[in-house]
């Protein structure tokens, strides 16, 4: 005799889930740690050009902007000179297949020149502007080559190599903010030397926006607030840009 079948029980207790692939969670390490960056000469040869076309329009600036300790005072020569340092050591780490330098500081380095380009010609030698001044728009020879190579040649270039040689996507919003501390510390300075300096002195101000002995403190002031709302859209401009456009460095320089 066979044994009886036992009835199937009407709950079926659920079984143990079978087993998939295990999740992948985000890795906090980025892209970059893991893949071993490749020389690019060729980026490497186009931002020495640009460090040396920058040193150019300063040692001619140097050479034919008066008295040193003026010229040096100047936002656009000292921008100029970071933009030359920053793009020197970018090369440098594009010849040798190292990471590239913080996208805080090459941005930034960018975003002085191009403020500084902007300035000269939508306020200094623009005829409409309140603000433009006959010395501006002076100038020949060596100086004149000076003025456009720093005003006009140096920010079209930087923004080139940024747009075309740079991986998008670095530049975060809350950096426009910090970008902000070097153009405030140039207020504070403008202000301070045009105070050491005795009435009359020619120069005193270097820029017209900035002349308290025009404008008094309040204009000035204001124009410094303006200007420095303007940055910060600038900025902001410039990171929105950097997360919509294309990565171009999908293929190797």
């Amino acid at each position: 005799m066979t044994a009886p079948i036992p009835p199937i029980p009407r709950d079926i207790p659920d079984l143990p889930a079978v087993p998939g692939p295990p999740a992948l969670f985000p890795s906090p390490v980025p892209a970059t740690a893991v893949i071993t960056p490749v020389r690019r000469p060729l980026v490497a040869a186009f931002r020495l050009l640009t460090a040396l076309l920058a040193l150019t329009g300063v040692a001619l600036q140097l050479a034919t902007g008066g008295p040193a300790t003026r010229t040096i005072s100047h936002f656009t020569l000292q921008s100029s000179v970071l933009l030359a340092l920053v793009t020197l050591a970018s090369a440098r780490r594009a010849w040798s297949a190292r990471r590239p330098l913080p996208g805080a500081l090459t941005g930034a380095a960018l975003l002085y020149v191009v403020a500084a380009g902007l300035v000269h010609h939508l306020l200094l030698t623009n005829a409409s502007s309140p603000f433009a001044t006959d010395a501006a728009a002076a100038g020949t020879g060596w100086q004149a080559a000076a003025t456009h190579i720093l005003n006009t040649a140096v920010p079209a270039v930087a923004f080139l190599d940024w747009l075309l040689l740079t991986t998008p996507a670095r530049l975060h919003l809350h950096q426009a903010a910090a970008w902000l501390l070097y153009p405030l510390t140039y207020l504070t300075f403008s202000l301070a030397r045009g105070e050491l300096l005795l009435p009359g002195t020619q120069d005193r101000y270097l820029h017209p926006f900035l002349d308290v002995d025009q404008h008094g403190y309040k204009g000035v002031l204001g124009n410094a607030l303006l200007l420095g709302l303007s940055l910060y859209a600038l900025g902001v401009l410039l990171v929105a840009l950097d997360h919509i456009r294309p990565n171009p460095l999908r293929h190797r320089w």
